[in-house]
């Protein structure tokens, strides 16, 4: 499995993480449990077997002309019942456009997971995952001081099979999320 994700700006990627702990502090799922030098909040635009040739570059063009994103994040949900806890965010037109395009690129594609597609995706970042849909009210409290705004600053590609994520674009965007390199490691040797 190959992803598109966009990365949060320093601020946001922190307000994030802060919900995080919040959670896990309070003894409810969160994915500040999930140690993995990949673990970080961002944006999943589209999920693919593999990218088809040629694509890698096209996306990379896409998010290098689109970023920096604007975002202002809303309320707090769970999908599917039982499923994921996560933080929507009211997408832009210029958000909706770039997950068109993101889409365009991949036409062709194998295994394109259908609640990406436009039309179906519900834009949000993950908090926890599994969760249980009676915390709800719960989790609301406690994660969800304010509802915190930033930017995508940069993008990468997660590659399931390998837990690894490669950088996609960014000449123009030097300074991405929170400090860390743009590939979400925690830096040389992780």
């Amino acid at each position: 499995m190959r992803t598109v994700e966009l990365l949060c700006s320093p601020p946001l990627e922190n307000a994030v993480r802060d919900a995080w702990h919040r959670l896990a502090e309070a003894g409810l799922p969160s994915l500040a449990r999930n140690t993995h030098p990949t673990n970080r909040p961002h944006l999943t635009l589209a999920s693919v077997e593999e990218f088809p040739p040629g694509a890698q570059q096209r996306l990379a063009d896409l998010v290098d002309a689109a970023l920096p994103l604007p975002v202002r994040l809303d309320r707090i949900a769970v999908l599917d019942g039982s499923a994921p806890l996560v933080w929507l965010l009211q997408p832009s037109p210029a958000l909706t456009t770039l997950h068109a395009a993101v889409w365009d690129a991949l036409a062709g594609a194998e295994g394109r997971l259908p609640w990406h597609e436009p039309g179906r995706w519900v834009p949000h970042l993950s908090l926890a995952l599994r969760f249980r849909d009676a915390d709800r009210r719960r989790a609301r409290a406690v994660a969800a001081v304010d509802r915190p705004a930033g930017a995508f600053v940069a993008a990468r590609s997660y590659d399931g099979a390998g837990r690894t994520v490669t950088p996609l674009g960014g000449a123009r965007h030097p300074a991405r999320g929170g400090g860390r390199p743009p590939d979400g490691s925690t830096g040389p040797g992780t």
